[in-house]
């Protein structure tokens, strides 16, 4: 494992460069902490399908972090967390926001419970529900996703927890042209955000999903 970590340390290092996002050595350590944590667990309770330890920094660290700067303000709601993806990434990327992150498994709930008390995310609240039941006290600035859905589905189904100033940030492969005319026709303006992932093959990218005549 200590090999493994020393690629691990290596691979997030170049890759935060190739990016641009600079984080600390202790938030790097966080990172690297919870990618330990998730290929333990995943041995024994199948939390995500990437099985190769040498990609796990690519496709869930950076992945997770290419939308780093796509978030607005301070409320961010992680929808169809699984695993945490991409919510503890942000969350220890951005420890002057907070996350909440829903998921209705209960297995993927406790890993990711145990991951925030492990790596201290004093930011971070885990629901165990299903998106349509949640009620908070107030809505989201910005709604994360690893598209759990198709998009006018996605919307439909998170509108209610967005504040009235917020937008759905879901991230998809390809772009899915059929998607984005069917919101266009519903009065929505969808916005197409290229992502780049070092070490990540195949296509990337972030819809920002938000009411066509909202303005600033």
């Amino acid at each position: 494992m200590n090999d493994q970590m020393k690629l691990w340390r290596r691979q997030l290092r170049e890759g935060l460069l190739a990016m641009d996002i600079a984080l600390s050595e202790r938030q790097q350590q966080r990172l690297l902490d919870y990618l330990a944590l998730l290929l333990k667990w995943n041995k024994a309770f199948n939390l995500t399908a990437i099985r190769d330890a040498n990609e796990m920094v690519s496709r869930q660290l950076l992945d997770s972090l290419s939308i780093l700067p796509l978030l607005r303000g301070t409320r961010v709601l992680d929808v169809g967390t699984g695993p945490g993806l991409p919510g503890i990434p942000l969350a220890v990327a951005r420890p002057e926001c907070q996350f909440t992150l829903l998921d209705s498994n209960g297995k993927k709930t406790r890993f990711v419970q145990q991951s925030v008390v492990t790596l201290g995310l004093d930011n971070v609240q885990v629901v165990r529900a299903r998106v349509e039941g949640y009620r908070p006290a107030a809505g989201f600035d910005t709604i994360t996703s690893r598209a759990f859905a198709a998009l006018p589905k996605m919307l439909q189904l998170t509108e209610h927890l967005l504040d009235e100033r917020g937008r759905l940030l879901a991230m998809k492969g390809t772009v899915p042209g059929d998607e984005i005319a069917e919101l266009a026709a519903a009065g929505y303006r969808v916005e197409v955000v290229p992502l780049q992932v070092p070490e990540s093959a195949g296509q990337r990218h972030a819809l920002l999903v938000e009411p066509s005549g909202r303005t600033g």
